[in-house]
């Protein structure tokens, strides 16, 4: 079942004009907190964010890859403290990745914008665009930003023969799986 979930999970840009219910929402949320992380430090913080005017201000993060937010109904910025792990970016990652996974298994689409690393103009960086903007404190970590909602765009599912099996070796690298 999860493999036919990752096969129609795609990255949605274009979303319908219609609100993710609060159930959807508590899903998304469960999935996100009981995400594994490193010695179950659970380093993550999520902010949800349904109001049309900070989606929009949101979609303004990054120089490119991140205006689509404005037409979501939804996202969920994920952030964490450094300080409870050390590898606080696979942990919040991982999160990440589940909220994804269980959007497409609720009929919701999503898209990841990475936020770390990136930036928002010459000056700013995303990451403190974003933490300026929400008001988070410095000492926490902003990850990417999820956004979701009714896919308003329809692509294609991956099939067996998008999985380049010429990217896995037995035993040792370059020797050829079978």
């Amino acid at each position: 079942m999860v493999l036919e979930i990752l096969k129609e999970r795609r990255s949605i840009r274009k979303y319908q004009d219609k609100p993710v219910e609060k159930e959807k929402i508590d899903k998304l949320l469960q999935a996100a907190l009981l995400s594994p992380s490193s010695v179950d430090s659970q380093p993550w913080r999520f902010i949800v964010i349904e109001e049309k005017e900070e989606l929009q201000e949101l979609a303004r993060s990054k120089t490119g890859g991140s205006s689509f937010l404005a037409d979501a109904a939804l996202a969920i910025v994920v952030c964490a403290d450094p300080d409870a792990s050390d590898v606080w970016v696979e942990d919040a990652s991982i999160a990440a990745f589940s909220i994804q996974l269980t959007a497409q298994s609720l009929g919701l689409g999503s898209c990841w914008i990475q936020i770390r690393n990136r930036r928002h103009d010459e000056e700013t960086k995303s990451e403190d665009f974003v933490r300026d903007y929400l008001n988070i404190p410095d000492y926490i970590r902003v990850d990417s930003i999820i956004s979701l909602g009714y896919p308003g765009e329809e692509k294609d599912f991956y099939t067996k023969d998008d999985a380049d099996f010429a990217k896995v070796y037995q035993g040792k690298y370059g020797e050829k799986f079978n």
